[in-house]
């Protein structure tokens, strides 16, 4: 009996890549992401800020794929739609989700305030739940087999992290950290060169400031233990030849 594949489809949404201004990289990134986890991109479409568009390629390709995830469109001003045409799309209303509403108090307690703008971030399809977001407090959707992300790659990376072994059907992954007293981007062409060098392998960085100096711990995730261990022992010979001090198991 052949094994069954799971698949995913993904939704960009905004009119900046369609025009040319802003390019995508999230398509890559989920890609990379969704292999590590076992399931397979299968298909993406680029859709305008516009409701109706939003809601024919949500309906289509959530009903013949396993998952579906959008990115872009849940920022706090009067173009970010998604949210209400995803509701529109599932037939449900859009509501506040009071843990998210304290999310946002708490990162913008020191940063201005919550703004009514602001909590425009924290509106959800009812029902729905939500996807942590440490980057930059305002949290990604799942609802369904729906996952609803930011347009920003940085800040989806780390939704995807949050996401990391939960989606059904997927192989269980297994992952391992080093760190190291080091500025993640005097670094980052040895971690992509590493990631390259190991396919099926994907590295998450994740830089810290404690002590009054700057350092990161690098977890290396696949569902191939050995493969993870051969990519965590290259990454750390690596570190070590270029001069840094590297901590087993993250600082």
């Amino acid at each position: 009996m052949s094994e069954r594949i799971w698949t995913a489809a993904l939704v960009v949404i905004g009119d900046e890549i369609l025009s040319g201004r802003t390019q995508d990289k999230n398509v890559a990134q989920i890609a990379a992401w969704l292999n590590v986890q076992g399931i397979r991109l299968a298909e993406v479409r680029v859709v305008a800020d516009r409701e109706e568009a939003i809601v024919e390629a949500v309906n289509t390709l959530r009903a013949r794929n396993d998952y579906l995830f959008t990115t872009g469109g849940i920022g706090p001003t009067h173009d970010d739609i998604t949210v209400d045409a995803i509701a529109a799309a599932l037939g449900v209303g859009v509501e506040h989700h009071p843990k998210a509403v304290a999310t946002l108090e708490r990162y913008y307690e020191t940063r201005g305030g919550v703004t009514e703008a602001r909590l425009r971030m924290a509106r959800v399809p009812a029902g729905a739940d939500l996807i942590e977001n440490r980057v930059s407090g305002a949290p990604g959707i799942r609802i369904d087999n729906i996952f609803i992300m930011a347009g920003v790659p940085h800040i989806t990376a780390g939704m995807l992290d949050a996401l990391t072994g939960t989606l059904e059907g997927g192989r269980p992954v297994v992952s391992k950290s080093i760190g190291g007293w080091v500025a993640e981007s005097e670094v980052a062409d040895t971690l992509r060169a590493a990631e390259k060098a190991h396919d099926g392998v994907a590295i998450g960085s994740y830089p810290f400031f404690r002590e009054g100096r700057v350092g990161a711990n690098f977890v290396v995730r696949s569902p191939d233990e050995a493969l993870v261990d051969r990519c965590l022992a290259d990454l750390t010979r690596a570190l070590e030849e270029a001069g840094y001090a590297i901590t087993a198991g993250g600082i």
